[in-house]
């Protein structure tokens, strides 16, 4: 169960992080709400998920995991590698995990870092840190709060407008 702990711990200190780190995204607005309604709603939904995540991940240490308060988290019974294991017990069980393996340590990565860079978010990176203490929905729910807000209170300049077929430049491809 510590582990389950150091998990908490690590998680909200990861999104102090990038709290920390952007502070003219997350600073409180000159005027109008602490969060729109968007950022509301992304911070409420990545938060169900990390509870109801944490009711499965709760339930499987306790029923797994050996009758201690301190084991290792990382082998043996109740541990990742175990929980790992399992997400691939089956092959309904194989076809979700490895969809959810890809969309969270390949595409969620790269989309974060380089629209992250792009849009000048500090430390893009850490919203994937956070998906492996919290859930990937929350890492997803953050990101997109972090957009959102730093669009609501003007600090990233929106991209040019994209150019019609008629506008771009006439360029042959040989």
């Amino acid at each position: 169960m510590v582990s389950l702990l150091v998990h908490a711990v690590l998680g909200v200190a990861v999104v102090a992080w990038i709290v920390r780190a952007n502070p003219a995204i997350f600073r409180r607005p000159a005027e109008g709400p602490l969060l729109s309604r968007l950022e509301s709603t992304y911070l409420v939904v990545g938060l169900v998920s990390v509870g109801l995540g944490w009711t499965f991940n709760t339930t499987f240490v306790l029923d797994y995991g050996p009758d201690q308060l301190f084991f290792n988290p990382l082998w043996g019974d109740g541990s990742w590698a175990q929980y790992l294991q399992l997400m691939y017990d089956n092959p309904a069980a194989g076809s979700a995990g490895v969809d959810f393996t890809v969309a969270n340590v390949v595409i969620l990565p790269i989309v974060t870092i380089v629209d992250g860079v792009r849009r000048g978010i500090a430390k893009p990176w850490l919203f994937f840190v956070s998906t492996l203490f919290a859930s990937f929905t929350f890492g997803w729910a953050f990101y997109l709060l972090t957009v959102e807000r730093q669009r609501r209170l003007g600090r990233y300049a929106a991209p040019p407008p994209m150019l019609t077929i008629q506008e771009m430049p006439n360029r042959s491809v040989s």
